[in-house]
């Protein structure tokens, strides 16, 4: 293994140990490889000056029209959770489907989907689930596992149902790469791959997941619930 893999290792386990004990992404994120890199420098394996990139690389950044997108996902996360529209969303489409453990179930499901599609963010879509439909689903009966598997997997729909901040970022590097093999091979005019194209692709397997999701939670109540009901 190589002196850079080591030491790429050592970063990648020094983020995990970070984030895992508490510390704010933002610190995190932006603190370790700093340290990292003074820490390689110290042994001689980084050179100091790639730091002063830094500034150029934000800049860059922040004038990519594309990932713009990406802090107006965020804020819309934050929104639909502090004006509790998400919680009232849930509680109405709870009601629809009466109130039952399924209907729970379905209603937690059919909600992650619809904020998956509005603000296209993991971390904020499962905290709120978990605050809000977690209480409820252990109030009606629905067993732990099933609560907690349910919120963990339908708030990774966001990743998945455009818009996603995830399918953004892929395409921002999957358009550079595209373009860049084409003009390697002598195509100099290739048609990019739009982000477009990545929402269009993503969207029938966004929704096959919400169905089998949905198919998981009604066998798991038609014949799960029914056995542990037989045995007791």
């Amino acid at each position: 293994m190589s002196i850079e893999a080591i030491w790429l290792l050592l970063l990648g386990l020094s983020l995990l140990l970070a984030i895992m004990s508490g510390m704010p992404v933002m610190m995190a994120i932006s603190g370790i490889p700093v340290v990292i890199g003074f820490i390689a420098a110290a042994f001689g394996h980084f050179d100091l000056s790639f730091f002063g990139a830094f500034p150029q690389r934000v800049f860059g950044i922040m004038n990519n029209p594309l990932l713009i997108a990406v802090p107006l996902f965020v804020l819309m996360g934050i929104l639909l959770e502090r004006s509790k529209v998400a919680e009232r969303m849930l509680l109405i489409m709870a009601s629809f489907f009466g109130g039952s453990r399924s209907g729970l179930a379905y209603s937690v499901l059919i909600v992650s989907a619809l904020i998956a599609a509005s603000t296209g963010i993991i971390g904020a879509t499962i905290v709120m689930l978990g605050m809000i439909s977690l209480p409820a689903l252990l109030k009606a009966g629905v067993s732990v596992r099933l609560s907690s598997g349910l919120i963990c997997a339908s708030g990774t729909l966001g990743q998945i149902i455009p818009p996603s901040i995830v399918l953004i970022l892929l395409g921002d590097q999957i358009s550079n790469a595209y373009i860049e093999a084409q003009q390697n091979v002598g195509n100099f005019a290739p048609d990019p791959v739009s982000v477009g194209d990545l929402f269009a692709g993503a969207l029938i397997p966004g929704l096959l997941l919400v169905a089998l999701y949905a198919i998981y939670v009604f066998l798991h109540g038609k014949f799960i619930a029914e056995e542990s009901s037989a045995a007791q």
